[in-house]
């Protein structure tokens, strides 16, 4: 693990750029930046293709039966932290490159077949020339549950994406690196890291860093990644990114979930289970000091909404149902899937929060996509950089202390019993608010619903308070083919005591 590197190149994508044979911490990433604006300047290369082609044709089974070996995790004996890796193939055509940064020394992390276990159908791969294959990404281990064992907290596997977990909490929700024009016209197009360096902990360590660099024909970028693992495992992000041709969309702290169904939807499918869902809803934090909650839904049709603001102060998708009944799901424990917040550490500037939801058959696609997208637009030649801290969580944010939305439920409002009901054809919502300052006011206080509908009438609304606590807003929505855009909230003398529930009715829905 250790080695030196006097005045040579280790990003393997290009060696126009040359480490010194020791360097601090700041001196490591100055040179990430340095390669990251280099490969702006000059035009797009894809990455060679070096993938042996036993692993290249390698099936879904065989795949998972190629285990790293946990008695090689790197300073298992030497660190609280612990990494260990995954193996190329399969989905993972293309090798990333891994180097350990160890007291300034810089040093590459070799592929080797006795990292790994080839078990059953997989044993056939000890007698194939593996030279070339490298690694898929990592994991990162700390003991966070108990004292004595190395818990997975964060891994880096595919294009940018990185997922983590706290505290008796289980993977759902996926972070990314960038999105660059989710859902446009001209497709998506997915930004990778091509290469990470991973500093060596130490045994007093609580946080771990790396390094990524990340290209893709758009734009390259140098990230900085401290995560802390804990009861809400937390990343502090830097990233400088340099544009090499004009990003039309540029998503910037992607959160990507699924939701199949829950309390949204009227008539669930054939299924045992009451909800599935990684991500009940999309909560913001304007600049105004306003708290925004948008249920998800699994729509027929590919929805975009837009949520304008300026400096942000946070959002997130979040788990908010976290009671196993809710889901009776003993093996995908939905219950236990985190929310992640996402805080901007500099001023944003203006621009919006995007939703896109798009429709799925079931629980085995991410649907739900959720960033932000600055006014400016980032062309190229200019450069950006970021700032921001991601976290997982079970609750709410600390800074939270409004009522929040539980529930949203809606069906026809018929009136039961009677036929020709003139209500017949109205759409009928619940919505239900507890927590936070809600639990300090009684039932006889002058509680107020603020309603309102950018198209489209509001019918009956009204609000009444709840036998367990919390209150309920209740309102109806004629018959009509006009989608309903409706906000609303509770007041108490004029000032707000809950968030801002924010819903679109599509009557195709």
């Amino acid at each position: 693990m250790g080695g030196r590197f006097t005045a040579r190149c280790i990003l393997s994508l290009s060696c126009l750029i040359a480490l010194p044979a020791t360097a601090n911490d700041d001196e490591v990433f100055n040179h990430v930046i340095e390669r990251a604006q280099a490969l702006a300047d000059a035009p797009y290369q894809a990455p060679e293709e070096s993938l042996p082609s036993a692993l290249k044709e390698l099936s879904y089974d065989d795949y998972r039966q190629i285990r790293f070996n946990p008695d090689r995790a790197y300073w298992r004996d030497e660190s609280p932290f612990s990494v260990q890796l995954f193996h190329s193939g399969f989905l993972f055509q293309t090798p990333v490159n891994i180097n350990i940064v160890d007291s300034g020394d810089v040093s590459p992390l070799p592929f080797s077949t006795d990292d790994f276990n080839y078990d059953h159908q997989a044993s056939h791969l000890l007698e194939e020339d593996l030279t070339g294959s490298g690694h898929a990404g990592f994991r990162l281990h700390y003991p966070i549950n108990s004292d004595d064992y190395a818990d997975e907290f964060a891994v880096f596997l595919g294009a940018s994406y990185f997922r983590l977990i706290g505290r008796d909490q289980a993977y759902g929700l996926s972070t990314r690196g960038l999105a660059i024009d989710t859902v446009s016209s001209k497709g998506e197009e997915f930004p990778a890291f091509r290469e990470f360096w991973l500093y060596k902990p130490n045994e007093e360590s609580s946080a771990f860093t790396l390094l990524a660099l990340m290209d893709s024909p758009s734009l390259s970028g140098a990230y900085r990644f401290v995560i802390q693992p804990g009861e809400n495992t937390q990343a502090e992000i830097e990233a400088t990114l340099f544009a090499r041709e004009d990003v039309e969309k540029l998503g910037v702290a992607p959160l990507t979930s699924m939701f199949a169904f829950g309390d949204i939807n009227p008539e669930p499918p054939d299924d045992f289970r009451p909800q599935v869902h990684d991500s009940d809803g999309l909560l913001i934090h304007t600049g105004a000091d306003e708290w925004i909650w948008r249920p998800l839904d699994n729509p027929s049709a590919v929805r975009v909404s837009t949520f304008l603001d300026n400096a942000p102060s946070g959002f997130g998708l979040m788990q908010r149902e976290r009671d196993f009944s809710r889901y009776l799901d003993l093996e995908a424990h939905y219950h236990r899937r985190p929310s992640q917040w996402v805080e901007p550490l500099e001023n944003w500037g203006a621009g919006h929060v995007e939703l896109v939801e798009i429709p799925t058959p079931d629980e085995t696609h991410d649907n739900i996509v959720a960033y932000w997208v600055a006014e400016d637009a980032l062309n190229a030649g200019e450069s950006r950089r970021l700032h921001y801290r991601t976290y997982t969580l079970n609750t709410q944010p600390d800074e939270h202390a409004l009522g929040q939305v539980m529930r949203t439920r809606h069906g026809n409002a018929a009136v039961p019993g009677q036929e020709d009901s003139p209500s017949a054809n109205q759409r009928q919502f619940i919505v239900d608010f507890h927590g936070g300052v809600l639990e300090e006011i009684s039932p006889d206080q002058p509680v107020e619903l603020d309603i309102s509908s950018l198209s489209g009438e509001i019918l009956l609304p009204q609000v009444t308070p709840l036998p367990e606590g919390g209150w309920r807003a209740r309102f109806r929505i004629p018959a009509d083919s006009t989608p309903h855009d409706i906000r609303l909230r509770l007041l108490l003398n004029d000032a707000p005591i809950s968030e801002t529930w924010n819903y679109v009715w599509h009557p195709d829905a």
